[in-house]
């Protein structure tokens, strides 16, 4: 019989153990299991609206599986990662922590949900419908070559390093206006900007802005993925101040961008993007990006009565 801890902070000694799990799920899947956000959330002990829910049972030394919660701009984000030894019970273990954890979300007050599966199979949806969610956001992650043609790389613009310290405010304030209604990348502070810019991932000369009259304009940041097979280079956020948009300032940031990744020896190229983003989807796919993957969120809203309604 599982045995279930709903951890609200979590220790050292806690993320550890979460960490054994995480680790034997990416070996064996190729990617990590939690995305940025509830990453920085876990290691940092978790901050408001947070639920780390473990799975224990008798006679495994390993975690059987792991959920959690986290508070995003809008609405709660929950991920579920379960062992891999333990995958055949996914119609068990699935429904179990989704609900425990709907459950912990309406004691914290409620709000929308959003449980976000890598590359969802039937099984997911039977698991999301079981719990009274239903098929949401879908995000695409795509791929291309690097190095770009060169009549590609003639529409980068002149950039300069973002310099940590100086830029943060002016960075933060551009980044909200251009995220402004978007569920994890909005509504960032200095915190939010300092734990990934803390991460081993970070290389400030893969963060990069692009100035119009001395004030920032657009920006590129990079991410180099040096752990995967092969090497990938991610565009981690771009974006361009809403008072420019219309004139190209994006594409030239991507361009950019890509230009940045492969003089640093990256061969592939990737990013994520919403599938519902129409202009995002047609700039890329003509910068040659092609769909690798997809993930989806399932969506629901948590009240008084747990689940009142989903779209």
């Amino acid at each position: 019989m599982r045995v279930l801890d709903i951890k609200r902070q979590m220790g050292p000694t806690d993320v550890q153990i979460v960490q054994e799990l995480l680790n034997t799920v990416e070996r064996a899947d190729g990617h990590r299991p939690l995305s940025d956000h509830l990453w920085l959330d876990l290691v940092d002990g978790g901050h408001e609206g947070f639920a780390g829910l473990v799975a224990w049972e008798p006679g495994h030394e390993h975690l059987v599986a792991y959920a959690q919660i986290s508070k995003g701009n809008e609405s709660h984000s929950i991920e579920l990662v379960v062992h891999p030894h333990h995958r055949y019970e996914m119609h068990l273990i699935g429904p179990e922590l989704l609900s425990a954890a709907l459950s912990e979300v309406a004691r914290n007050g409620g709000g929308p949900v959003h449980w976000w599966v890598f590359e969802p199979t039937k099984g997911h949806e039977q698991v999301a419908s079981g719990v009274g969610l239903t098929p949401g956001r879908t995000l695409h992650q795509m791929r291309r070559s690097l190095p770009l043609s060169s009549a590609e790389a003639a529409e980068a613009l002149l950039v300069r390093t973002f310099v940590e310290s100086v830029d943060d405010r002016e960075w933060l304030e551009l980044n909200n206006r251009a995220f402004a209604h978007h569920p994890e990348q909005g509504g960032w502070d200095g915190a939010a900007l300092s734990a990934r810019m803390a991460q081993p991932w970070f290389e400030p000369e893969g963060f990069v802005i692009h100035e119009i009259d001395g004030q920032m304009a657009g920006f590129c940041w990079t991410k180099v993925h040096r752990d995967m097979d092969p090497m990938l280079g991610e565009i981690y956020v771009v974006a361009v101040d809403p008072a420019h948009v219309g004139h190209g300032l994006g594409r030239s940031m991507v361009v950019s961008g890509l230009v940045n990744l492969a003089e640093r020896g990256v061969t592939t190229a990737m990013l994520f993007v919403d599938a519902d983003n129409e202009a995002a989807m047609r700039l890329y796919g003509k910068l040659g990006f092609r769909i690798h993957r997809t993930d989806r969120a399932f969506v629901g809203n948590v009240g008084k009565n747990r689940i009142e309604s989903s779209r």
